[in-house]
């Protein structure tokens, strides 16, 4: 059902248009390093032949997403030759013309229409609370500007450089396909996702049996029961051909070539280690600590030989792979089996007791948040995963308001060391406490008589990352420690935001247990 004055209203029109504004403001701002792997994808699918841009190592950022987004960059870089042709050359390693630039970053905002129409339609699916609301507190509104305007987003595509906006678009667009019982529509945008950026493989399992479950299934028995005489092949098919048909049109040309293992090895580099150069606030960032803590403590105490000792560090900011010095070393396949392990009651539980699509949506937020805990070289970019689909159900229950307020503030002051530069510091500090202040005041106000969203303890704990904030940013810049300790204050953050998310993933299954209790016989 639509939410009230949504078709044509102007505030929705109003927050899209200031929100891309805002995005061009940001042309000249520090662009990382990903701004030189999309620069150089552009290069190898307009100059190579298909056959070779999977193996093309010119340079160091190969081509390592599925080929529908190889695709993509071989669209944009037939209007990116009419700006400046020399980025298009595969041998002009780091080239960043302002022709350039100005191309790469109106690309994102362009291609950033795909998220818009998905908020618009997920702003849809908003069931609005009852009585005479204003504008300001309507549940669609608050929904709209928690997406269009969500800071991790802003600071990640526009000033880091990505194009998550455009990906996101296909997953929440799809969300509100699945809200809106249109299955196969939400079925075929995410197999477009899945190929598009293989990192979504980690909400893959709730897609899977929630469709298994709610779509192949035509009827259920009152008590939840699986009625295999309901069970439609016709239906499992359709959602097959869907599967088939995406993946053929990705992938065919490569099986065509005999290139499958090759793309495959790109797009799954197990070489790369646990943690990515900046820890992701996962389990993976408490247990390095942990054996960074007992390491040291084995020296002073003398129970450990520091020469004995593997001399990488999990501490120094590298992508590479590194031996644990006391706890034992995580292999991928140790953190496919926690993930998986991780994952199992959420997939069971709408299995055995469908819930509908809200069902699903919190389904798909464990998924995200379990694979973010325990997977293998995660990006910290990766919680945003987790936190735009639950911008959603915070705008229709107090208690996940509550966790979308714990999750959302730790996991993007998390993104705060992928913007270093001391220029860029003024924006992502204002950007975050605009974005912080709204969600506390607009959920505040949207569930106003109905007690405190936060825990006591919730509102110490959040109060904490100003003084880490402080220390970070602040205070280690001007002291010695600086020299001597480069990576400190990445582990500061890291550490003390993965206690934040870490109790965000518990907060969300305790929820989903709750529900799962039937209710008591009178």
């Amino acid at each position: 059902m639509a939410a009230p004055g949504l078709d044509g209203c102007s505030w929705f029109a109003a927050l899209s248009l200031g929100v891309s504004l805002l995005k061009c403001l940001f042309m000249d701002a520090y662009h990382s390093t990903d701004f030189e792997v999309h620069r150089n994808w552009l290069a190898v699918t307009h100059s190579l032949p298909v056959s070779r841009w999977y193996h093309e190592n010119t340079s160091e950022w190969t081509l390592d997403y599925p080929p529908l987004f190889a695709w993509f960059e071989f669209g944009l870089s037939h209007v990116a030759q009419h700006f400046d042709r020399n980025m298009l050359v595969v041998e002009n390693l780091n080239y960043a013309s302002p022709a350039t630039v100005l191309f790469q970053r109106l690309s994102v905002v362009f291609t950033d229409l795909v998220f818009i129409f998905a908020v618009r339609e997920c702003c849809r699916c908003v069931q609005e609370q009852k009585g005479p609301r204003d504008v300001l507190s309507r549940p669609s509104f608050v929904l709209a500007v928690l997406l269009l305007w969500n800071f991790g987003l802003l600071i990640v595509d526009h000033i880091h450089f990505q194009y998550n906006g455009f990906l996101f678009g296909f997953l929440l667009l799809s969300v509100a396909k699945h809200l809106q019982s249109r299955h196969l529509q939400g079925a075929l945008l995410f197999a477009i996702l899945l190929n598009l950026k293989h990192i979504y493989l980690y909400v893959a399992p709730a897609y899977g049996i929630y469709l298994l479950r709610s779509y192949c299934f035509t009827q259920d028995h009152k008590d939840g029961s699986v009625n295999w005489r309901s069970f439609s092949p016709l239906r499992l098919l359709a959602l097959g051909a869907i599967v088939v048909s995406v993946c053929a049109l990705s992938f065919g040309p490569f099986i065509a070539m005999g290139q499958l293992p090759q793309v495959l090895s790109r797009l799954f580099p197990f070489k790369r280690g646990l943690c990515h150069a900046y820890w992701a606030p996962n389990i993976w960032a408490l247990y390095n600590m942990l054996d960074k803590v007992l390491a040291v403590l084995g020296v002073r105490l003398k129970l450990l030989e520091e020469a004995e000792l593997p001399r990488a560090s999990m501490t120094g900011g590298l992508v590479q792979e590194f031996q644990h010095s006391v706890l034992p070393s995580v292999s991928p396949s140790v953190t496919l089996v926690c993930t998986l392990l991780s994952i199992l009651p959420a997939v069971a539980s709408i299995w055995r007791r469908p819930r509908g699509a809200r069902g699903f949506l919190r389904c798909l937020l464990l998924c995200a948040l379990a694979s973010f805990m325990f997977g293998w070289h995660v990006h910290e970019k990766a919680v945003l995963i987790a936190i735009l689909p639950l911008s959603i159900l915070a705008v229709e229950s107090r208690e996940d308001a509550g966790i979308f307020l714990v999750l959302t503030t730790t996991g993007h002051y998390s993104l705060f060391p992928l913007i270093f530069t001391p220029a860029e510091l003024p924006i992502k500090v204002v950007l975050m406490l605009l974005f912080v202040i709204f969600s506390f005041a607009a959920l505040r106000k949207l569930y106003s008589g109905q007690g405190s969203l936060l825990r006591p303890l919730e509102s110490v704990y959040l109060a904490g990352l100003v003084a880490v904030a402080i220390a970070c940013e602040i205070v280690f810049p001007l002291s010695p420690w600086q020299q001597r300790l480069p990576f400190l204050p990445l582990l500061a953050t890291s550490v003390y935001c993965s206690v934040g998310v870490s109790y965000s993933f518990l907060r969300l299954y305790a929820s989903l247990l709750r529900q799962d209790e039937k209710p008591k016989q009178l």
